[in-house]
């Protein structure tokens, strides 16, 4: 959805990307809008209000937004995954205590209401006085389904230290195959590879599910299988494409193992910080050539290499649009 930013229902815009990644409340915001014809932030604001979409735990064991019927089907799925990283996380730090007696007592406190993790810390702190404060509390985040609850005083829906709740009606079962996934991954991001996939979801080992799946397949330059529904644009080489801002954090620059085929290698240092935060990028023809920040209503870009006056130009008049929908 960024060759032409598309008039469909936000939601369906959601499901369509498999999920925004939202470490951060701001950035799922800007991915819509960069995608979206006419998107306020209202309309994402009225979909958490109601619960229809969640920011939970999921791909890759890092806050997503996906719908409510994605969290259902999907959470299930990557259980396993959110395990195995709590456990290269936290490795001896789970010995310190007893897990089932730890989720027992944090999905007590979850029902009786929402809180903070700050919070719950505490209350674990009090019940197991020898257990690791910060372990416990990792653990049961990547554990129980919880999702954290919009802040109707913040901006971007969600407060530094937001609360979380339990989710209502979880199913301990999904409601989708897992082959499923890989097709609503290709849908967004193909045509990929299973280690891009892998990169995406987080998920290891997984070419057996695309076994099976109506798929086709092509081969790369350096002799790797990509696969891809029947059906999937694939637009020509030669199609235009416009100036894009994509929000940080954005799966555009995560979501594949080979990101070359959107960033150069060379590039790819200046988009991380050392505390691994992602930055704002810039598409130019479809690749990223630099990027940006938001500061004091202003879009400041920063280009990887010399940008043509005429590219320039479209870059500020594309920035100032979007410094309005981020500062109005």
């Amino acid at each position: 959805m960024l060759l032409k930013r598309e008039s469909l229902d936000v939601a369906r815009v959601i499901e369509h990307l498999g999920g925004l990644q939202a470490q951060q409340a701001r950035p799922p915001f800007t991915g819509l809008w960069s995608r979206i014809d006419g998107f306020t932030s209202e309309h994402l604001s009225n979909l958490l209000r109601a619960r229809k979409v969640l920011r939970a735990m999921m791909l890759r064991g890092t806050l997503h937004l996906v719908t409510a019927a994605d969290f259902q089907a999907w959470r299930p799925l990557l259980q396993p995954m959110l395990n195995a990283g709590a456990q290269g996380i936290l490795r001896d730090r789970l010995t310190n205590f007893d897990h089932e007696k730890v989720l027992e007592f944090a999905g007590d406190r979850y029902k009786i209401g929402p809180r903070t993790f700050t919070s719950l810390r505490n209350e674990l702190v009090a019940a197991f006085p020898d257990g690791d404060e910060r372990a416990m509390g990792y653990f049961v985040r990547m554990n129980l389904p919880l999702a954290s609850v919009p802040d109707t005083n913040s901006v971007w829906g969600f407060s530094g230290d937001a609360e979380f709740e339990s989710v209502a009606g979880f199913r301990a079962m999904g409601g989708c195959k897992p082959g499923s996934l890989v097709t609503r991954y290709l849908g967004a991001f193909g045509p990929a590879t299973v280690a891009d996939f892998q990169a995406w979801s987080g998920l290891k080992g997984a070419k057996p599910l695309f076994e099976g799946l109506n798929l086709v397949t092509f081969q790369d330059d350096r002799k790797r299988v990509l696969y891809d529904l029947p059906d999937a644009p694939r637009p020509d080489a030669e199609t235009p494409a416009p100036i894009r801002f994509i929000a940080e954090f954005d799966n555009l620059v995560l979501g594949h193992a080979d990101r070359s085929r959107i960033v150069a290698d060379e590039h790819r240092p200046r988009i991380v910080t050392k505390n691994l935060l992602v930055l704002g990028t810039f598409l130019v023809d479809g690749f990223v050539a630099g990027t940006w920040k938001c500061e004091r209503k202003k879009i400041r870009i920063e280009p990887f290499d010399a940008v043509p006056p005429k590219v320039m130009k479209a870059l500020e008049e594309e920035g100032a649009r979007l410094a309005r929908f981020l500062e109005p």
